[in-house]
C-alpha cells in the first residue's frame, strides 16, 4: 500500500509541479500514470513536457496509442494503468479512491486551491483516504515553498 500525497497548488500551475514530481519519479525509475479529466488540460500537460529543454525532457505519451504499455509515463482519463505504473498522479478533479493506491509506490493527488470546487473534491478524497487509515500527507506552497502541513494514517 503507497502512500496518498495532496499538493494544493496556490502559486505555482500545475505544469511546474507535475513537471518537478514526474522528474523525481523518472529519476527513481518509478512509470508514472496521470489521471485527469479533461483532455484539454492532458493535452496542455503533454506539450509542456514536450517543449521543455534536453536537460529536463521527461519521456511521456497521450494514452490511446499503440506504446500504451511502453510508456514510462502515460496521460490518460480512463482508470486503466496499462503501463504498470508504481504512482498514480490525479489532476484536475479526477476520481481517485483509496483502493487506487493499492501496489504503489505514490498516490499523487494535485489540486487548485485557487478552485473551491478542486478544494471540496480534494477535500473529500482527504477523508476517504483517512477513514481507510492510509498513510497520507498534506503538502502546501501557500508560504512560497512546499511545507506539510498534515499527515495521517502509519
Amino acid at each position: 500500500m503507497g502512500k496518498v500525497i495532496f499538493y494544493h497548488l496556490t502559486r505555482n500551475p500545475l505544469e511546474v509541479t507535475a513537471h518537478m514530481l514526474l522528474d523525481r519519479a523518472h529519476q527513481a525509475g518509478w512509470r508514472v500514470t496521470v489521471r485527469g479529466r479533461d483532455p484539454a488540460v492532458l493535452a496542455r500537460l503533454d506539450e509542456t513536457l514536450w517543449l521543455g529543454d534536453k536537460a529536463g525532457f521527461l519521456p511521456h505519451g497521450l494514452a490511446g496509442g499503440a506504446h500504451d504499455a511502453d510508456q514510462p509515463i502515460l496521460l490518460t482519463q480512463d482508470h486503466a494503468c496499462p503501463n504498470n505504473p508504481a504512482c498514480l498522479m490525479v489532476i484536475d478533479m479526477a476520481d481517485a479512491t483509496p483502493q487506487d493506491a493499492d501496489g504503489l509506490e505514490r498516490l499523487w493527488i494535485l489540486f487548485d486551491g485557487n478552485d473551491a470546487a478542486a478544494t471540496d473534491h480534494a477535500r473529500a478524497q482527504w477523508k476517504a483516504v483517512k477513514a481507510a487509515g492510509m498513510p497520507a500527507e498534506y503538502w502546501s506552497e501557500e508560504s512560497g515553498r512546499w511545507q506539510m502541513k498534515a499527515q495521517s494514517g502509519s
